[in-house]
């Protein structure tokens, strides 16, 4: 029974052990339970808040993909309007291409054709077929196999390789074609951006018939120019040796005994033919102008003495007006510079010619200043004022024109071609210069002139020192203050005090109040007691006081003094002669040099023979106008009628010098000339030979020059000009051909 009751006592606590497990069992499940629970709780609460996240972003990403459903549209839209206004652009430009009548061709990078316009593909129509895709140089091949264009002179393989090479430049030239219908075509061909090629082909052929139609006027034009030329330099030719015989006749009657009214006429006769030949000359130099043949020929010439000239050429006239002619020229500047002397004095003619023409009184005076440039060079402004009518300011553009006058009854019994200034204004602009005018009406103009000249080196070289100036004081008398003034700084610069009088009446009472000068300077032309009455009250006064008279006279003195000195210049006065003058003044005679001793006397010489002269003129007025010029020369002189007699006198008498005529019969002077300097080349020697050409173009005395002659001379002749060549070729052995110095030159 114990062991009963032990099993069953065993068996209780092996139950209650086992409760007791599965209890511990049980709680542990259940706080496993809990747990899992717990987690499950956790878990479904993150369950629950992804899903409400997804489904927020669910909506949201409904929401988005409705409205990229809507903008998806509007880009659909946008991208369908875009290809269709490109569509329609593209339609526009090609509509444009094909409108136009240039050819237009695109090819790709790989030179294959892309597209091309209607005007492109007819030039291959008929010929070939060029479809897109086609190679470039397979269009060349085609091109060069069909014959379609012209290559010149070149076979098939060459012309297609040189345009292959062209169009594989980077720069690619243009090139001209020509057809084998006669058009022609230039490509023009240029590389885009992408590799592209784009080509242009244009038809020139209506611009290159234009072009030939240009030349052939042209040619036209040139040969009308020629035909111009000629026919002026016929015309020259034909006045001038008519005029020859009237001028020169009229020249040689005036220095004959005549009566007044025989006087009056001859000399009428000589004006109106110098004015005549005059307007030759303006109409010959205008049209020379006009065709671009005027030639400049610079060389050194004196300014100061070419303005003298002038002035000397025109004193007459101005005389005649009682119009004082004056320079200024400055006195620091030079006097010698490289210009064409010819032309420079035409300028300065024309102008101080216009000024004296429309001068009634009152003075013209030239003024001089310049600058120092670099390389030697000076800006010269050389302008000539006058008192005379003056122009109104609209009419002052209006002077410059060809054949234009101021229309206005103060200029209207004026006279003139109305050529001056135009070629005046051509001639400075030739030069590098500009003109100005400065007028008002009434009062009178100002016209002048700008030109940038080299300076020339002087004249004579300085040798021995000149003597000094040794007078301290001076008088100048003169009744026009602008005189007063410009003599007043010529003698302040050599060193001398100035005083200026008006007249010789206030001259003398300056004198009587005790005043003493050096020199006193006077104007003939000064009213009152005058010079020679201002000379004679110095003597009376007990003065010796040597007096320059300046006149526009002759330049002699008005009459001796007994104690005293008196030397006449001419107004107006050269700088040069004035120094001089004021040198001789201040070398007084007893202190001269003595003499040198008496040299050896000469060996006799052999006596002095006449010049031989041969004159070639068919013209016998022309003969009889040069017998008569030199008829009181002591010469031989010797004709001949053609250039053969003149090329066999010139062998039998030798002469010392040839005055040849250009237009002869049988042989002209060119050709004689020629003939002589021939036989000269191979004999030895040398004649000179002066040209007597009634032609004044440029080209004839070029074409005469080229001949062989020495000089020129332009008919009608001069006699001094005729005077100046035969002393300037006299031979040593020659006696003097002109009788005495004042008569060898003619007015």
């Amino acid at each position: 029974m114990a062991d009963m009751a032990t099993n069953i006592a065993d068996k209780l606590a092996q139950e209650r052990r086992a409760r007791l497990a599965a209890e511990r069992l049980l709680d542990q499940k259940r706080r496993e339970l809990f747990a899992a629970n717990q987690q499950l709780a956790l878990h479904a609460q993150a369950l629950s808040d992804e899903i409400v996240q997804q489904r927020q972003g669910l909506q949201l990403a409904l929401t988005e993909a409705e409205s990229l459903k809507g903008e998806n549209s509007r880009v659909r839209g946008d991208l369908e309007r875009a290809h269709s206004v490109a569509r329609i652009a593209q339609r526009r430009l090609w509509d444009a291409l094909e409108t136009i009548r240039d050819g237009f061709a695109v090819f790709d990078a790989d030179l294959r054709l892309v597209a091309a316009n209607r005007a492109y593909l007819s030039f291959f129509k008929g010929e070939i077929a060029v479809v897109p895709g086609v190679s470039y140089d397979a269009v060349l091949r085609l091109i060069a196999a069909h014959g379609m264009v012209e290559m010149q002179g070149r076979d098939a393989p060459d012309w297609h390789h040189e345009m292959v090479a062209r169009i594989r430049s980077t720069q690619i030239p243009p090139y001209v074609l020509r057809t084998a219908d006669g058009r022609h075509i230039k490509l023009i061909d240029r590389w885009a951006a992408a590799g592209d090629l784009v080509c242009l082909a244009q038809d020139i052929t209506p611009t290159i018939a234009r072009e030939a139609e240009l030349e052939e006027a042209r040619r036209k034009a040139e040969a009308a120019t020629r035909a111009k030329s000629a026919f002026l330099a016929n015309m020259s030719h034909e006045i001038r040796t008519p005029m020859n015989g009237v001028v020169s006749m009229a020249e040689l009657l005036a220095q004959t005994d005549l009566t007044e009214d025989q006087r009056l006429f001859a000399e009428t006769i000589r004006s109106s033919g110098d004015a005549l030949l005059t307007i030759i000359n303006d109409v010959l130099d205008y049209s020379k102008i006009d065709a671009e043949r005027l030639r400049l020929y610079p060389e050194a010439f004196d300014l100061e003495r070419c303005l003298h000239e002038v002035m000397m050429l025109l004193r007459p006239s101005a005389q005649e007006k009682g119009v004082t002619l004056m320079i200024d020229y400055d006195m620091f500047l030079p006097t010698r510079f490289v210009a064409d002397p010819g032309r420079m004095r035409q300028i300065v003619t024309n102008l101080l010619g216009n000024a004296v023409k429309f001068t009634a009184a009152g003075h013209v005076l030239v003024r001089v200043v310049g600058f120092e440039k670099a390389d030697e060079h000076h800006e010269l402004h050389v302008s000539v004022e006058d008192t005379g009518i003056g122009i109104a300011p609209d009419h002052v553009e209006e002077i410059f024109g060809e054949f234009n006058q101021v229309e206005c009854e103060a200029s209207r019994r004026y006279e003139g071609t109305g050529l001056g200034l135009a070629i005046t204004r051509r001639l400075v602009g030739l030069m590098g210069g500009t003109l100005w005018v400065d007028s008002e009406p009434g009062k009178g103009s100002c016209f002048g002139f700008r030109v940038v000249v080299p300076v020339a080196e002087p004249a004579d070289p300085i040798g021995q020192p000149t003597p000094p100036i040794t007078l301290r004081r001076a008088m100048v008398v003169d009744e026009l203050l602008i005189n007063r003034v410009i003599l007043e700084r010529q003698l302040e610069t050599y060193g001398l005090e100035v005083a200026l009088c008006h007249s010789c009446a206030e001259a003398a009472r300056l004198l009587d109040q005790g005043a003493t000068f050096d020199v006193i300077l006077v104007d003939t032309d000064t009213s009152g007691v005058g010079g020679a009455g201002l000379a004679t009250k110095l003597h009376e006064m007990g003065q010796d006081i040597p007096v320059l008279l300046l006149g526009a006279g002759d330049g002699g003195a008005e009459g001796g003094m007994a104690d005293g000195r008196m030397i006449g210049l001419h107004k107006p006065v050269l700088r040069s002669d004035l120094f001089h003058a004021l040198q001789a003044l201040s070398t007084p005679e007893d202190t001269a040099q003595p003499p040198a001793a008496l040299p050896a006397p000469p060996l006799p010489t052999p006596p002095l023979r006449a010049m031989r002269i041969l004159a070639a003129e068919d013209n016998r007025t022309n003969r009889l106008v040069l017998r008569k010029m030199v008829e009181d020369f002591d010469i031989e002189l010797h004709f001949a009628d053609n250039g053969q007699e003149a090329v066999a006198l010139w062998r039998s008498i030798r002469p010392d010098l040839i005055f040849m005529d250009i237009s002869m019969p049988r042989m002209d002077g060119r050709a004689a000339a020629r003939a002589i300097r021939d036989e000269e080349r191979r004999l030895g020697g040398h004649t000179p030979i002066c040209a007597l050409t009634a032609h004044a173009m440029d080209d004839d005395h070029a074409e005469i020059m080229a001949a062989g002659m020495d000089q020129c001379l332009t008919k009608p002749l001069r006699k001094s000009a005729i005077a100046a060549r035969i002393e300037e070729h006299r031979p040593p052995d020659a006696r003097p051909p002109l009788p005495a110095p004042d008569q060898a030159a003619a007015p």
